[in-house]
């Protein structure tokens, strides 16, 4: 017993002393941690500073009944349950019952608010007790923020956010993931929390250790007015046809600014909500769209012209067994290339790529290379796939004898929305292909931290011919009475593009669909705006072409624009010097620097101008003017000297 309890002693003193500061990091360690504080993400703005997503601070409000003595305890419980009964509408003895309870059972997290605002988080700290503070009064706050987008579901996927599972996985959609980590996060902040029991954890003190510094402000290309324009047209056409998603991109010609942009995709309810971005993420076929590209290398290498007539043999063309087949039963007939394009004629667009190409592929599929059209628009927002070209040099099964005539009209080529209109504005830009921008500057109050500049993807992507001659061809699809677009023709606006539909799971007859879309720019002269509707599996027996389906939401888009947008006449220079004018007034300030005490001579001078001169002269005088025009007689001769107090009479004419 005795080496026994010298066995102890030893322990005893060895944990004391040998190894107690071990143990004491040990205990601190399990009952006191370090907890990160978020911090405030940036807010983010449209083009005209309306709030579209910001980080709104959200508290919970705890009380730790053990804290107080009993003297203050005793001295605020009854007026802290008389101002929480205001605040929460409960009675103040049942609440004062709730709070000795907590006291007596050692509570020292009991929940008196949660998920509050500022403003009455600020109220509440002001209580009896819990003004008193953490140490004295048993305040205690926790902080966290709510991303909210004020537009509610407008562009909801395109301004985005950024959400951490569970497992720790990050989700980062749209503009908000895309710049979050450098521009909108910020830096975290730190304080310190004390286990008390039961899981809970404790601040220590009200301060922070290391205060969270908030994230930057960006500001994007967004303008709401043309993003509810956009959304509420592309709603209404999916509910008219039951289609199972669409999206609509409005872009400024010359900088690549996108002005708007909504991706709606239906629930099993059939609602309608920003599901997924489809602009950006979805590539597909994309049908007639094409075409405008496979004629601009037809046309930048002179294979054809516009004026060349191309026989449409009866609406079926047949390549290897497969058929090739317009639209209309018994085709066009002999027709020009430009009506070919114009009436949107498989055969016809066929016929011409096939005879300049067939014997050298390679010649069609760099061309399309030089107009960027293989590359992706390396944008910010994740998700954007690369734009697939069939290509007879790259063995990866895409290639086969009837590739190239088949991507003549848009099979088997594939692009997003954003990666199609892109080439169409970059046609009506007058083949300056510059990169779609979702931003311009990114801001630290009224400083501004970076600046995002115009970039241009390609200086020329054809020739100025070329470019002239696919202008053309747009704005006759749409003015031409054979036009596929001629339905969205209005007098008192001109807009240029190209209809599409595209046959979707074409390979299987039950599950055949299509996909409607319409791309172009307006006005049609000196354009202002490119757009692109796409609208995926309309309902077939209500229509499917896409000069019914995408086209009206085009139009809808590009008239409500246009009647917003006052047209502004641009003066090419205000430096006109008018003689008559500076020569009157060379006389008028010669005349007022001379003539300080004496009369001066008047007549011919205009009315206002003479009165002007007498009222600021040295000399008090009484002004009078009989009639108005030009001074024809003065009261009072030239050279003569004033008094003051003296009235002129002026008449004029």
């Amino acid at each position: 017993m005795f080496i026994f309890g010298i066995a102890v002693v030893f322990k005893l003193l060895s944990i004391q002393f040998l190894q107690g500061e071990k143990y004491k990091a040990l205990a601190t360690e399990r009952v006191v941690k370090d907890v990160v504080i978020p911090a405030n993400r940036g807010n983010v703005y449209s083009v005209h500073g309306n709030l579209l997503a910001t980080s709104i601070p959200r508290y919970d409000i705890r009380f730790d009944a053990l804290t107080p003595s009993s003297v203050r305890f005793e001295k605020y419980v009854k007026p802290l349950c008389d101002s929480l009964s205001l605040y929460t509408g409960k009675a103040s003895h049942t609440l004062e019952k709730d709070l000795r309870r907590a006291r007596i059972n050692r509570n020292r997290y009991y929940l008196l608010a949660r998920n509050i605002g500022y403003s009455d988080y600020m109220r509440i700290r002001n209580f009896p007790l819990l003004s008193l503070g953490a140490f004295k009064g048993g305040l205690i706050v926790e902080q966290t923020t709510k991303r909210e987008h004020p537009m509610g579901g407008i562009a909801q996927r395109t301004i985005g956010y950024e959400r951490i599972d569970d497992q720790g996985n990050i989700t980062r959609p749209g503009i908000d993931g895309a710049f979050g980590v450098k521009y909108l996060r910020g830096v975290d902040g730190q304080r310190k929390k004390q286990q008390i029991g039961k899981g809970q954890w404790k601040p220590l003190s009200d301060a922070n250790e290391i205060e969270p510094k908030d994230g930057y402000d960006v500001y994007t290309t967004i303008d709401v007015n043309i993003q509810d324009i956009a959304h509420h047209a592309l709603l209404e056409q999916l509910e008219k046809y039951r289609a199972d998603h669409g999206c609509v991109v409005v872009m400024e010609t010359k900088t690549g600014e996108i002005r708007a942009i909504s991706n709606l995709g239906r629930n099993k309810n059939g609602h309608y909500y920003e599901r997924l971005n489809y602009a950006v993420g979805e590539s597909h076929e994309s049908g007639s769209t094409f075409k405008l590209m496979a004629l601009a290398a037809a046309f930048e290498d002179k294979v054809v012209d516009t004026s060349d007539v191309v026989d449409t043999e009866k609406g079926v063309l047949s390549f290897y067994g497969k058929k090739v087949r317009d639209s209309k039963r018994g085709g066009y007939g002999k027709i020009t290339v430009s009506k070919a394009f114009e009436v949107s004629s498989n055969t016809g667009i066929v016929k011409v790529i096939d005879q300049g190409y067939r014997k050298q592929p390679e010649k069609f599929i760099d061309r399309l290379y030089e107009m960027n059209l293989n590359d992706s628009l390396s944008l910010p927002i994740i998700g954007e796939p690369v734009p697939i070209i069939p290509d007879p040099r790259v063995k990866n099964g895409r290639w086969s004898g009837i590739a190239l005539q088949w991507m003549a009209y848009g099979y088997g080529v594939s692009f997003t929305p954003l990666q199609t209109l892109t080439f169409y504005n970059a046609v009506a830009n007058d083949g300056v292909m510059v990169r779609p921008r979702f931003l311009r500057e990114v801001k630290e109050f009224d400083k501004v931290v970076e600046p995002f500049e115009r970039v241009v993807i390609n200086e020329q992507i054809c020739s100025k011919e070329t470019i002239g001659k696919l202008q053309a061809l747009l704005k006759n699809v749409v003015e031409k009475d054979h036009g596929t677009g001629h339905r969205l023709y209005a007098k008192n606006f001109s807009m240029a593009g190209k209809t599409g539909t595209c046959q979707k799971d074409y390979r299987d007859k039950e599950k055949l669909n299509y996909i409607s879309s319409f791309a172009g720019y307006f006005p049609a002269e000196n354009p202002k705006y490119s757009c692109i509707v796409v609208i995926h599996e309309p309902e077939k027996g209500i229509g499917y072409y896409g000069a019914d389906v995408s086209g009206p939401v085009f139009k809808r888009v590009a008239k409500k624009i246009y009647t917003d947008t006052p047209l502004v006449d641009e003066v090419a220079s205000l430096e006109v010097q008018a003689v008559d004018v500076n020569e009157d007034y060379e006389n008028f300030y010669h005349t007022a620097q001379t003539y300080k005490t004496i009369m001066p001579n008047l007549i011919g001078m205009p009315a206002m101008d003479a009165i002007v001169l007498l009222e600021n002269m040295q000399v008090d005088l009484n002004v009078k003017l009989e009639g108005h025009g030009i001074v024809k007689a003065q009261s009072i001769n030239k050279n003569k000297k004033l008094k003051s107090n003296q009235t002129v009479v002026l008449r004029a004419s």
